[in-house]
C-alpha cells in the first residue's frame, strides 16, 4: 500500500546565496511526511555546488530526483522533482497546485518576475499560480541591502497576499553553529506552513 502524506507544499529554489536554507527546509518537510513538490533552477544548482558540501549529479531531473529522494530519505513518492518547462506538471495549474509554495532562497530576479507575473518558467508560473488562486505563498529573500527595486516588489507581492520573509536570523536563541543559524529561519517557515518542528521553542516556551 503506498505511503499517505499529510500535506504537499511546492519548493523552489533559486540562485540567490542561501542555498543551505532551501536544502533544509527540504530535508524538515520529508521528515514530517510532507509530500514535496521541487522545482530547483539551473542557477539554484550551481549555488548548491558552490556553497554547500552537497555535490549534485550531472544528468537529466531523474537522476537527480533520485539523489535528493536517497540523500534526505523520502519515502516512495514523497518528492517529485519537476522540470523548468514541465507546463504539464500540477503545479502549474489551478487545478493541482497544492495549498502551500515556499520560494526558498528566493532571487532578486524571482521576485521581480513573480511581481509582475512573468510566468517564464516552472517556477514563476507555480507562484502566479499561487497567487491567483489565492494561496499560500512564501518568498524568503536573501539580499543585503536591499536596492528600491528589490523593497517595492516585496511590498508589491506582499499586498498581493504573499508573505515575505526574508533569511534574517535572530540571535535570542544564542546559536552556536551555522546549522543553529540556519535553523531559525528554517523553523519560522515550518510555522507558516502549520508543519510541527522542534527546532526553535515559541517565545516564552
Amino acid at each position: 500500500m503506498p505511503p499517505t502524506f499529510d500535506q504537499t507544499v511546492t519548493l523552489a529554489m533559486t540562485g540567490a546565496s542561501g542555498a543551505q536554507y532551501g536544502l533544509r527546509l527540504l530535508q524538515c518537510l520529508l521528515a514530517s511526511n510532507v509530500r514535496v513538490w521541487l522545482l530547483m533552477s539551473d542557477a539554484a544548482q550551481v549555488v548548491i555546488n558552490t556553497e554547500t558540501d552537497l555535490l549534485l549529479p550531472e544528468g537529466d531531473d531523474e537522476t537527480l530526483q533520485a539523489f535528493l529522494a536517497d540523500r534526505f530519505a523520502a519515502k516512495e513518492g514523497q518528492l517529485t522533482l519537476f522540470g523548468k518547462r514541465d507546463w504539464f506538471s500540477p503545479v502549474a495549474s489551478g487545478t493541482g497546485a497544492p495549498a502551500s509554495m515556499v520560494i526558498c532562497p528566493a532571487s532578486g530576479g524571482t521576485l521581480s518576475a513573480v511581481a509582475c507575473g512573468a510566468s517564464n518558467n516552472l517556477i514563476e508560473r507555480a507562484a502566479d499560480v499561487a497567487l491567483k488562486e489565492r494561496r499560500q505563498l512564501i518568498l524568503v529573500p536573501r539580499e543585503a541591502p536591499y536596492s528600491e527595486i528589490h523593497l517595492e516588489n516585496m511590498l508589491k507581492l506582499t499586498r498581493m497576499g504573499a508573505m515575505i520573509l526574508p533569511a534574517s536570523p535572530g540571535f535570542y536563541q544564542k546559536p552556536r553553529t551555522v546549522e543553529d543559524i540556519v535553523d531559525f529561519v528554517v523553523a519560522r517557515m515550518l510555522d507558516q506552513l502549520g508543519v510541527e518542528q522542534k527546532l526553535l521553542p515559541a517565545w516564552g516556551a
